[in-house]
């Protein structure tokens, strides 16, 4: 989801391109609107529901007698509350007449959920087989509540006797989960040309779903004569979200002529390899909107898919008229500068981004590769005052923890000791999610494990349930989430959550909340973790703001699968936080995730690897990929096996599980380890180089949130 400029990075956007423990660079761009009007804050967690949240931390055999005490003696919203989950949990268990009891007169006193209680209530009824009541009762939850997303429950339930309710919910709420299930039926009946197209075109807003791109598909080559441009918007928004960029790109050519998708009318062509239709359009957008952001942007675009003369005009207009874009052109027009040999330019315009720009990221970047330069000749004095300029300049670049941890190493290598653990323990302190991070931890001597130690560490590892109160979204949908009832609170923000194109800090949180508590880790991700590419002043605030809340790195770095990953790296001896680590890169937690190469699942293995590997180790064959048990138990057995063959080098190892081992003999032979950190950046494959500061970047970020002993460590070097 998203607009214009933030790419969706490697790690997250292609996991469905991986091969076995491959990854393909990230081509997805997305821009957030600057200047929003929304001032909303982001609230803090309510103490009032600090006892159900304890209730739901417990273990389900212990879960029940603590909500029986807080429905008998608790204060009035704990009894509400439990006696809700209660009435929930029975019908789980086939319990009607149960749940019945703890719903009697529920909606009365919680109102916020009433809609909830009746939907509950009916489902009860048909537990017992009492079909009228159930009926009943879906009428008059759809009466009593026939404005809230709740309703399209009892439409859907009702539509299977009465063809009217589902006509109302497609009328009503076409944008619930329960109305895309009534679509499909209604296609299944094989309806008439135009009303298939437009159920098509309710189900292309359902971008959930697994056939999203088949949908998607039909729209266009059936009725493509017909549809009108803003249907083709939704089309191509549908694409852009799944990332089929160049169908996006044909389908925003047909889409309402704004500068937006017209712009990415030529960046869909562009990442999907036309790169001569991606010119043309970028040139459209320079002549109709040349003062609009992204004309700028076509502009960049246009000067990067040129040679290197017809490039530098393009950049100068950039230069003189898009302040904000300038310290990228200059960096860029100073490298072709240097290919041109015009070397005096070339300074000018690198002194121009300093000077001018000294705060921008391409100012960062021009201090990092100035002072890695330096350092690779030896001069470690002058690459460390260029990196301490980034360090105070450039404090939110990308390039600062970096930056920050390799004084710390070329103060090691001056032999100035206190100077190195000062900017070790600063990058720890500052950059605590960063990969630096664990690699400054290291040198500051802390037991987190080091490439050639850490598969043999076995660190305390805590459950946790810090949850976040969602920004945005009714007070149904905050109710529903503190209760734990992540599905309901799911569906109903689908129907609220109309701003999809261009969110709010907000709702892009709340979204991202929402995605991870029904397992769709892979976009969930993405949406929480590019909270802090948004580039309005007032939304980086609120992204500071939320990065100091422990759960908020909760969400991001989630533990599913906890007992089977704590079971199988027991078993195989590998330190259990690298395999969550692992599985969260290859497939971000997606059990049924396939890769173009037949990789599958969370820890993206191959069929015949799989069977290779367990005939190696006289183990079961795999029985079936998808399902995390099998899965995990042959990932973590090739991890076993890489580690073996590396002589327990995590680094080698890691590698290895990306780029193959034939790869990764070539670079030992090649390069040198004595410094594994210089090893790691001098490995030819940027694919490989993301994977492996990913991978181990997940490693210290779950260790840092789910070991206590490390945590505490980061505390005290805070305070």
């Amino acid at each position: 989801m998203g607009k214009l400029l933030k790419q969706r990075t490697t790690q997250i956007a292609l996991v469905l391109l991986l091969g076995l423990g491959a990854l393909l660079t990230g081509a997805g761009i997305s821009v957030w609107r600057r200047g929003s009007e929304r001032q909303a804050t982001i609230p803090e967690p309510d103490p009032s529901d600090a006892k159900i949240a304890a209730v739901l931390l417990l273990p389900p055999e212990e879960q029940k007698p603590a909500l029986e005490e807080l429905a008998n003696g608790g204060s009035s919203i704990d009894r509400h509350r439990a006696r809700y989950l209660l009435a929930v949990n029975a019908i789980a268990q086939k319990q009607g007449e149960v749940a019945l009891e703890q719903l009697n007169g529920l909606e009365k006193e919680y109102p916020v959920l009433g809609g909830y209680i009746l939907l509950q209530r009916a489902r009860a009824y048909e537990l017992l087989g009492d079909a009228s009541q159930a009926q009943a009762t879906y009428q008059q939850l759809a009466e009593n509540y026939g404005e809230e997303p709740v309703a399209a429950e009892a439409l859907f339930a009702l539509s299977k006797t009465d063809p009217q309710s589902g006509q109302a919910a497609i009328e009503k709420f076409p944008l619930h989960p329960r109305t895309a299930e009534i679509a499909r039926q209604k296609l299944a009946a094989n309806p008439d040309a135009e009303t298939r197209k437009a159920l098509l075109l309710l189900l292309a807003q359902h971008l959930y779903l697994e056939d999203i791109g088949n949908l998607l598909a039909q729209l266009g080559n059936r009725y493509g004569t017909t549809l009108t441009p803003q249907d083709w918007e939704t089309i191509a928004f549908g694409y852009w979200e799944k990332q089929d960029y160049k169908n996006a790109g044909k389908a925003y050519a047909k889409a309402p002529r704004t500068p937006q998708n017209l712009y990415r009318t030529g960046r869909g062509l562009q990442l999907g390899g036309a790169n001569t239709e991606a010119k043309t359009a970028y040139r459209q957008v320079v002549a109709a909107y040349p003062e609009t952001e992204e004309g700028g942007l076509a502009l960049l675009r246009l000067a990067r898919l040129s040679n290197d003369r017809e490039a530098i005009p393009y950049l100068d207009r950039l230069i003189a008229n898009f302040p904000d874009l300038a310290a990228e052109a200059l960096l860029d027009k100073s490298k072709i500068l240097d290919r041109l040999g015009s070397e005096k330019s070339a300074t000018q315009a690198r002194q121009s981004i300093l000077h001018q720009y000294g705060n921008s990221d391409s100012a960062a970047e021009l201090r990092y590769t100035t002072a890695q330069g330096l350092a690779q000749a030896g001069q470690y004095q002058e690459a460390w005052k260029w990196a301490e300029q980034i360090i105070k300049e450039n404090p939110q670049s990308e390039y600062a923890p970096e930056a920050g941890f390799w004084v710390g190493k070329w103060a090691q290598a001056l032999d100035k000791m206190p100077k190195a653990k000062q900017a070790f323990e600063y990058v720890v302190a500052n950059y605590p999610q960063s990969y630096y991070a664990w690699r400054s931890a290291v040198y500051l001597g802390w037991d987190v494990g080091d490439f050639t130690t850490v598969r043999q560490l076995s660190p305390t590892v805590e459950k946790l349930n810090d949850r976040l109160v969602p920004p945005a979204g009714s007070e149904t949908i905050k109710e529903l989430y503190a209760l734990g009832q992540d599905r309901d609170a799911w569906t109903q923000w689908h129907v609220e959550f109309t701003n999809r194109i261009e969110p709010s800090f907000e709702e892009q949180l709340t979204d991202g909340m929402m995605r991870m508590g029904v397992g769709d880790t892979l976009d969930g991700i993405f949406m929480l973790s590019n909270l802090a590419d948004r580039d309005d002043p007032e939304d980086k605030a609120k992204y500071e703001a939320i990065a100091q809340q422990p759960a908020y790195w909760e969400t991001l770095y989630p533990f599913p699968y906890f007992d089977l990953i704590l079971y199988w790296s027991a078993k195989r001896q590998i330190n259990p936080l690298m395999t969550i680590s692992l599985i969260r890169q290859e497939s971000r937690f997606m059990p049924s995730i396939r890769s173009v190469a037949g990789a599958v699942g969370l820890m993206q293995v191959l069929p015949e690897t799989g069977a290779w590997i367990a005939e190696k180790a006289n183990e079961p064959p795999p029985k079936d990929l998808t399902d995390p048990n099998d899965n995990i138990r042959l990932g973590t057995l090739y991890l076993d096996y890489t580690h073996d063959t590396y002589n327990d080098n995590s680094l080698f190892a890691i590698a290895s599980y990306n780029a193959g081992p034939g790869n990764v003999d070539d670079w030992k032979q090649r390069f040198r380890f004595d410094d594994p950190d210089v090893f790691a950046k001098q490995i030819p494959f940027p694919e490989t180089n993301d994977y492996i500061s990913s991978v181990f970047g997940n490693y210290w970020n779950y260790l840092r949130l789910y070991n206590p002993q490390v945590k505490q460590q980061i505390d005290t070097l805070k305070r």
